[in-house]
């Protein structure tokens, strides 16, 4: 049973360069979305791009982007047919970061993750499909939103970018699944075509690269070899399932790769950084492919040698994300089968008003798999470092 709205709520708000506590009006949801009671948001590396100025995003903003919550209002004349259909009041549901409109031209050909108004309106101006925000700073003011703004106690998401959880599954540890989970979906099932017996490498295994380790293994893979110059991580790597791990700290990893595996099939770069983007795709064997899915500071550009790639028939492709209304279904089957197990990729957990803490963390490179915040009075829990 779903308890009252409170008028207000705490939310982590971005207004220069770190994230404060603050209280402000609970947002209300209109046609075609709902308000979540957020249960847990996923600490990711594309908040702190953005913390950094490293992506621009208008501010004062309310980041995070992975969220798990429980339905606690639907937007008027919501709950019958169309996108969202079958969602109710009291559903505990996971949020897709990529909130597709459903009515855009890559929309209406399946192409969630090229939605057009997501990134015109959300991703640019920090508002949802109206060109408005939900929030609003505590005089009233504009507060942007990044994806459904989900550091906070209550968020507004349309409904198309909902799925409900399957029995069984932690509430908290499921909010991954709206971002880790269905990025590492499309890249591996979508970009990647990851096919049963294949070789992959993994160039960054930190939370992303973490996730692509296990859905490479429920895609079938029979090779996966982590790279990372943390032994942290590379350790962590084996415990998800890598077949291998490279040290890039203390050996050429292109090298090293291409001697384990005479070059893999499918190559993921999960960092956006220049010179890993170039040895991802110096792994590769004839006709694979390269599958960039880490997000670059600013204006980056990689050098990518162009005889080899013709000559060989190699191929490199961007991935940002899943489609949200077919494959985040997928990503919560996947998980309700255990085949990809959100619990295992988290490693640590925060309370909201230590958002901060969490994202100086993981600056520093501390969190090894996944970190989250939960809405709840719970102390901090590391599980593992």
């Amino acid at each position: 049973m779903t308890h009252p709205v409170p008028a207000t709520m705490r939310a982590a708000i971005l207004a220069d360069d770190r994230l404060e506590i603050a209280r402000i009006r609970t947002p209300s949801p209109q046609r075609g979305e709902a308000l979540l009671e957020v249960i847990a948001c996923g600490v990711c590396h594309t908040d702190l791009h953005v913390m950094r100025g490293e992506v621009a995003f208008p501010r004062p903003a309310v980041l995070g982007h992975e969220v798990s919550g429980r339905i606690v209002a639907l937007g008027d004349g919501d709950g019958g047919a169309g996108d969202g259909a079958g969602l109710a009041v009291g559903d505990v549901v996971v949020a897709g970061f990529i909130m597709p409109c459903a009515s855009c031209r890559q929309c209406l050909r399946g192409r969630d993750d090229l939605c057009i108004e997501f990134f015109r309106r959300n991703r640019l101006e920090g508002t949802l499909f109206d060109g408005t925000s939900r929030l609003a700073m505590p005089d009233g003011s504009f507060l942007a939103m990044y994806s459904m703004g989900g550091l906070a106690e209550y968020c507004v998401a349309p409904l198309t970018a909902l799925t409900a959880l399957p029995e069984g599954l932690d509430h908290e540890a499921s909010c991954i699944l709206g971002c880790s989970g269905l990025t590492s979906y499309g890249a591996v099932f979508r970009a990647g075509a990851v096919e049963t017996g294949a070789s992959v490498a993994i160039v960054g295994v930190g939370g992303i690269g973490s996730s692509l380790i296990t859905m490479a293994r429920a895609a079938g893979a029979a090779e996966i070899i982590a790279v990372d110059i943390s032994v942290a991580k590379l350790t962590r790597a084996l415990e998800l399932g890598a077949t291998a791990v490279v040290d890039a700290s203390t050996e050429d990893p292109v090298e090293k790769v291409r001697a384990l595996t005479g070059g893999v099939d499918v190559a993921f770069e999960a960092l956006g950084n220049p010179t890993t983007f170039a040895q991802a795709v110096g792994m590769l064997a004839d006709g694979g492919g390269m599958v960039a899915i880490g997000i670059a500071a600013g204006a980056s550009t990689a050098a990518v040698p162009i005889t080899p790639l013709v000559r060989r028939g190699q191929q490199i492709v961007g991935s940002f994300g899943g489609r949200t209304r077919t494959d985040l279904p997928a990503v919560t089957a996947l998980a309700a089968s255990g085949l990809f197990d959100p619990t295992a990729l988290i490693t640590r957990r925060y309370r909201l008003d230590e958002a901060e803490a969490a994202y100086q963390a993981l600056a520093r490179g501390e969190i090894t798999g996944r970190a989250i915040i939960t809405m709840g009075d719970a102390l901090v829990r590391e599980e593992q470092r």
